[in-house]
């Protein structure tokens, strides 16, 4: 019993150290943007990463009303953070909570009607989808591999090494290892490239030394919030956008776990989903979607059970309460991280390919709509200006990748394969030709 519950421990430490790094970035980005001093900044990180936990707890609990029950991990969307910086400039910070509010509780009240979409998702645009977050996100483990963008040893040799001596320790791993040791490579994998990285004197402590004990969490910690119909209008955009990016990533998991979803298990999620933004705003926290990084790990350790997620959101809360151990978790070197950032990033390309799998592809429709959308998604990852001189208004629906490769393939499905054949039937029908 005690061995089991350390593996279901270590598991989760695993789950924590693979979005760790997202989830201290966004509030990092953020809080620099909007001026915050370095106390509120540390106090917004631990903020997120708590939020995050209790986020994570309401969509892996399946009750009645919400939770769909796989081993879904929640984080702040990226989708978000320019919306947030430009609201947060121009109305202040009240105003930001109050949009998250108001974002939350919308998509609580048309989850039932968004779940019904259900039928526009067939495997080639779920798999399109996934396939796309997937290829999207491998320019990030990237950056992170060279040192992260911005660093002056950007792409030095020692960042190299660093980066694929991790991801070859993992290899080998997964190679010569099975059972327990193979499911937390990744994690085995981190630990090894910062014990090397500490004696390549790459390691600084000094956020450890920094970072308090213990802190209380307060509601409404910055500000009260406060409604203005354009911010509100903008971060609902945001939500709905961020509810195209679950939907795939809850396909993904369906597909990994082998469980069907029904449309009652989508509205269940995107509500909690709904919810946990509500939670954000009342904690001065952010607005949570699904993490994609968290998929890939799933897929790669090949452990499916639920309680490994429970384990990993206490973690994440208990670190909200403890920044000098949150703090730990941040001295490990970006290079590492991008070094298991290409084996996560890359099972998620290839869950997307085998969900692909089951496409027709003796349809060139369906070839179209897979070379468009994973095109779109890739093609705005890799050129991220290309959108530059839209209005801020269209570039939320543009400036991600994954948003606007997924929209391409929900489009071009339903120019394909909903309307189309729809109206051929009602062509042959109406000549008195036999349907079949």
């Amino acid at each position: 019993m005690k061995n089991s519950s350390l593996k279901t421990a270590s598991l989760g430490i695993q789950h924590v150290l693979a979005m760790y790094a997202g989830a201290v970035i966004v509030p990092l980005i953020i809080g620099g943007a909007l001026k915050l001093s370095n106390e509120q900044l540390a106090y917004l990180v631990s903020l997120d990463i708590l939020t995050s936990g209790i986020a994570t707890l309401l969509q892996v609990w399946q009750n009645r009303y919400f939770g769909i029950g796989l081993p879904i991990v929640l984080g702040c969307t990226f989708t978000a953070v320019g919306p947030i910086i430009a609201i947060g400039n121009q109305y202040g910070m009240s105003s930001i909570y109050g949009s998250i509010l108001v974002s939350g509780l919308i998509v609580m009240l048309i989850a039932k009607y968004f779940g019904k979409l259900i039928h526009f998702f067939p495997p080639v645009v779920t798999g399109s989808v996934v396939t796309i977050i997937g290829t999207t996100l491998i320019p990030v483990a990237m950056n992170n591999v060279a040192g992260g963008q911005g660093s002056p040893d950007f792409g030095s040799i020692s960042n190299i090494v660093l980066a694929f001596g991790t991801l070859l320790f993992i290899i080998i791993l997964y190679r010569f290892f099975k059972g327990f040791i193979r499911a937390i490579s990744i994690l085995l994998g981190l630990i090894a490239g910062t014990v090397a990285a500490t004696f390549m004197g790459k390691v600084n402590f000094s956020a450890v030394g920094d970072a308090s004990w213990f802190h209380m969490v307060t509601p409404l910690h910055f500000a009260t919030p406060s409604f203005e119909l354009a911010p509100i209008i903008t971060m609902t955009i945001v939500a709905i956008v961020s509810l195209v990016e679950s939907t795939g990533v809850y396909f993904a998991l369906s597909d990994i776990t082998g469980r069907k979803l029904t449309e009652q298990d989508l509205v269940k999620g995107y509500r909690a989903e709904g919810l946990a933004s509500v939670i954000g705003a009342f904690f001065n926290s952010f607005p949570y979607t699904t993490y994609s990084q968290n998929v890939g790990l799933v897929q790669f350790s090949g452990v499916k059970d639920k309680s490994v997620i429970y384990t990993m959101g206490g973690i994440l809360i208990f670190l909200g309460f403890v920044p000098k151990i949150a703090a730990l978790t941040t001295v490990i070197p970006t290079a590492v991280l991008g070094g298991a950032m290409v084996a996560m990033f890359g099972m998620v390309i290839a869950s997307g390919i085998k969900m692909l799998s089951k496409v027709d592809f003796s349809s060139q429709e369906n070839l179209l709509i897979i070379a468009c959308s994973v095109g779109v998604g890739l093609g705005v990852t890799t050129v991220p200006d290309l959108f530059a001189h839209l209005p801020e208004s269209v570039k939320i629906l543009t400036n991600s990748g994954i948003v606007a490769g997924s929209l391409t393939a929900i489009f071009l499905n339903i120019v394909f394969n909903v309307i189309k054949p729809a109206k051929r039937a009602q062509v042959q029908t109406a000549k008195g030709l036999k349907v079949s």
